[in-house]
């Protein structure tokens, strides 16, 4: 198993590693919508991020771990939890043909508190007040963005709510297999699960891509892979704990993402609902 070091200068080298992992991850959603709006069939999109990633990650975890890291005693697991984060991917590049990226980054961002509701309510799992206000917080939050009933609300602002509730199932999953299986083997299993199943699709959904939509597909799975690597090395270092408050900056380079390549710029209303989550 990855070992944590406690050593201050380890610490800090994992938070500067998970805020790169958040700009890896949030450039890889801005890319997502880019190659949305290019026209390039949502699975055959699925498929070539899930095999960039896949060949990276293999690529980058075998010569740490050796031919060792191949083995599981959850194979039936790692299908699952493969299959889940395959959904969300999915439904990510669904949702890029009708939303900003901010927004979509700060409504599944929600996921962690919904965690923490299941872990109160079906674990038996000791929620403290200040963390249950905080969970309210972060659901209003989420509420002020979406604004159902307003001017702005359409079906398509609910696909987040899906992504949230495949992306709970896969960490309660994650966080469960972690006690017996390897990080980097877990990472590498997700990564083959995704393509394999995905490449199922291939015979109904493939045609001919221009050269700039392989180059913007090829960018969205490496910032995918460069992500993962990012977090790998992170969990190296410093303990889950300590990181997790850092992957809300994800939000932040999400908007900032939006606004750059997509000239978008969330509402004040969007913006406190933001705000409330992070």
């Amino acid at each position: 198993m990855i070992r944590t070091g406690t050593r201050p200068g380890r610490v800090v080298a994992g938070i500067t590693m998970c805020l790169a992992a958040t700009v890896f991850f949030a450039s890889m959603d801005s890319t997502s919508k880019v190659v949305m709006l290019a026209g390039v069939p949502t699975l055959l999109a699925v498929w070539a991020r899930y095999l960039v990633q896949a060949v990276l990650t293999t690529a980058f975890v075998l010569p740490m771990g050796g031919p060792g890291i191949l083995r599981t005693r959850a194979p039936l697991m790692h299908l699952v939890r493969g299959l889940l984060l395959a959904t969300t991917t999915v439904i990510l590049f669904v949702a890029m043909h009708y939303m900003p990226v901010g927004e979509f980054t700060a409504i599944v961002l929600v996921a962690p508190l919904v965690i923490t509701l299941m872990a109160g309510l079906f674990f038996n799992e000791h929620v403290s007040p200040l963390r249950w206000s905080l969970v309210a917080g972060g659901f209003t939050g989420t509420l002020v963005i979406l604004r159902p009933g307003g001017e702005a609300f359409t079906l398509a602002m609910l696909l987040p709510l899906v992504h949230i509730a495949a992306n709970t199932a896969f960490q309660l999953i994650t966080s469960r297999m972690a006690r017996t299986e390897n990080p980097l083997t877990m990472h590498l299993y997700t990564g083959w699960v995704g393509t394999l199943v995905s490449s199922l699709a291939l015979p109904w959904v493939w045609q001919a891509l221009e050269p700039r939509q392989w180059l913007y597909l090829l960018i969205m799975g490496a910032t995918a892979a460069g992500g993962h690597f990012m977090f790998i090395l992170a969990y190296r270092r410093a303990p889950v704990a300590t990181l997790g408050p850092y992957l809300y900056a994800q939000l932040g380079f999400a908007v900032l993402g939006g606004w750059l390549v997509f000239s978008h710029t969330p509402d004040a209303w969007s913006l406190l609902g933001m705000g409330l989550i992070a």
